[in-house]
Parts: C-alpha cells; sequence; structure tokens
C-alpha cells in the first residue's frame, strides 16, 4: 500500500514522455500505416483481378470454321461443330457470333470498312467450359478436327500463364513494398528509442545500478514506443480508409461479386482489407514493442 501511494499508477519513473515524444514517433508511424494499407489493397487487386481472368478468359474457348468450299455445305459444317461441342461434357456452352459481332471483333485492326470485305471470314465460335470439370482443351481440338476439317480450335491457355506470371510479379512487389515500409517503421522506433536512451543515459544507469533489471528497463521502453506506434497505426488506417474506399470504387468494373447496396459506399471495399485494415495498428504495436525491446536490450548489454 505504501509503495502505491509512493509511485502513482501511471508514473514515468524513467522520465520517458519527454524524450520519446507523442509527434514524431507517430507521424512516421502513421505514414508507414498509410503506405502498407495501400499495399495490401495492391495484393488484395491483383489477387481478386487474377482470379476474374482465370475464371473469364482461362473458361474460353475460340473455334473457327472456315466457309464452305465446293464440296460441303459451309452451314453443316458450323452445324455439326456446334453440335458435337454441345454435346460434349465439360462444354457449358457454345455459340455462333454474328456477322455484327465479327465486325466489332475486326474493326479496331481493320477499320470500319470490314463490312465490305471481299476475303470469306471464317465462321467463329465462342465455347465456355464448365467451371466444376471443364472438357480437356485438347482433346476437344481434336475431336473438331477430325469431325470438321480445317476447324481450328484456339485456347486462351498461353495469355492466361502469361497473365498469371504479370499477377504474381505485381503480388511479389506489393508483398516487398510491405516488407520495405515495416522495415522503415522498424528503423523509425529503433532511432527514437536509442534517442531516448542516449538522452535519459545517467537516470537509467543509476536505475540499473541500483537494481533494476534489464527487463524492467527494456519493458518501460517498449511500453511507450508500443502506445506510440498503435496511436500512430490506427491514424495512418483512419486516413487510407476514404482512398481504399475511392479506390475500390474505380475497381468495382473489375470486381467479380457484386457488392450489396445496403452498407452504401461501403460495400465497396473487398472483405480481406476490412480485415486487414483493423490489423494494422495491432502490427504497428507489435513492431514497436519487438524493436524496443531489442534495442534497449543490447544497448543495456553494452553498459559497464
Amino acid at each position: 500500500m505504501a509503495r502505491n501511494l509512493l509511485r502513482p499508477a501511471r508514473f514515468d519513473d524513467l522520465g520517458l514522455r519527454r524524450v520519446l515524444g507523442d509527434r514524431m514517433l507517430p507521424l512516421l508511424v502513421a505514414a508507414m500505416t498509410f503506405l502498407a494499407a495501400l499495399a495490401l489493397a495492391g495484393v488484395v487487386g491483383v489477387r481478386a483481378l487474377a482470379a476474374h481472368w482465370q475464371t473469364g478468359a482461362g473458361s474460353a474457348l475460340t473455334v473457327q470454321v472456315p466457309r464452305p468450299g465446293v464440296a460441303e455445305n459451309g452451314q453443316a459444317r458450323i452445324d455439326r461443330a456446334l453440335g458435337l461441342l454441345r454435346d460434349t461434357a465439360g462444354v457449358a456452352s457454345a455459340r455462333r457470333l454474328s456477322d455484327a459481332e465479327l465486325a466489332d471483333l475486326l474493326r479496331p485492326w481493320l477499320g470500319t470498312g470490314v463490312e465490305r470485305l471481299s476475303i470469306p471470314l471464317p465462321a467463329v465460335i465462342a465455347v465456355r467450359l464448365a467451371a466444376d470439370e471443364p472438357a480437356d482443351p485438347d482433346r476437344l481440338a481434336a475431336r473438331l478436327a477430325a469431325a470438321v476439317p480445317g476447324a481450328l480450335t484456339e485456347s486462351h491457355a498461353i495469355w492466361m500463364r502469361r497473365l498469371t506470371v504479370l499477377a504474381d510479379s505485381l503480388q511479389a512487389c506489393a508483398w516487398l513494398a510491405l516488407a520495405v515500409v515495416a522495415a522503415v517503421a522498424s528503423a523509425g522506433v529503433a532511432i527514437a528509442t536509442r534517442a531516448g536512451l542516449a538522452a535519459r543515459r545517467e537516470a537509467i544507469e543509476i536505475v540499473h545500478g541500483l537494481g533494476a533489471s534489464d527487463g524492467y528497463i527494456a519493458g518501460r521502453f517498449a511500453g511507450r514506443a508500443t502506445g506510440l506506434a498503435a496511436a500512430g497505426g490506427l491514424l495512418g488506417a483512419l486516413a487510407a480508409l476514404p482512398v481504399l474506399l475511392a479506390l475500390a470504387r474505380l475497381a468495382a468494373p473489375f470486381a467479380t461479386v457484386a457488392t450489396p447496396a445496403d452498407f452504401g459506399p461501403l460495400a465497396a471495399l473487398p472483405a480481406p482489407l476490412w480485415l486487414a485494415l483493423p490489423a494494422l495498428p495491432l502490427s504497428a504495436a507489435t513492431i514497436g514493442f519487438l524493436t524496443a525491446q531489442g534495442t534497449v536490450r543490447r544497448w543495456l548489454r553494452r553498459l559497464p
């Protein structure tokens, strides 16, 4: 009881509130948390875009049936190809593109005179594979070539591989940026802690000489650094929220799942980011605690 009367609950026996101020370190951590939120948004966005590519282009095939020759009616060849595709297990749909749709596809390369071309264009069939058990594209192409000589089957697998490599590269860059942000935040906490140690060196040496353990002194610094880092992380997460909402609204056309309108603009933010934002202040506090603990303990080991 006498000890509690002599030392208030929030007594700052090492004077850390003066040397570890509540301005620079929280602002630094807030800036790093803001950048970390943007990096996490990049990871989530690229992952969602890659899933969108896989469910879209990855399950699509294009079949070209040449125009009729002399010996056989062209419509019969097209009907034979459509019948084979629709009767194949693992094919969700097969639809022939109209002449207007073909003209729209070729207009970016051939201009507005596509309809006046004298070259006979092949019939194009858009094929969508089943999502659960898709048909094998190579076997399907072989069956089509045997049933409809001259038919060409184009799979989007090669483009999917290239897009997957691009998505993996973008995610690696985002994770690298996140690691750099964490390293910078840790370095900032370490610099602030070392400055506090230098400013309170005499007091720390006296307390240490009187019997204070390394864990006690490190715990005092770690507690102060943890609180400041948590405050900065919370500030940075709150500052990043409107920016992330704006970016999510811009990326809404690429979303694979429609967001409910009941929650207004907040529904545009993906669920993984809603889980990641509260974790940012906790991560900042953890970085502050571990960095301060390690910095102080290393410094104390060098004392005579």
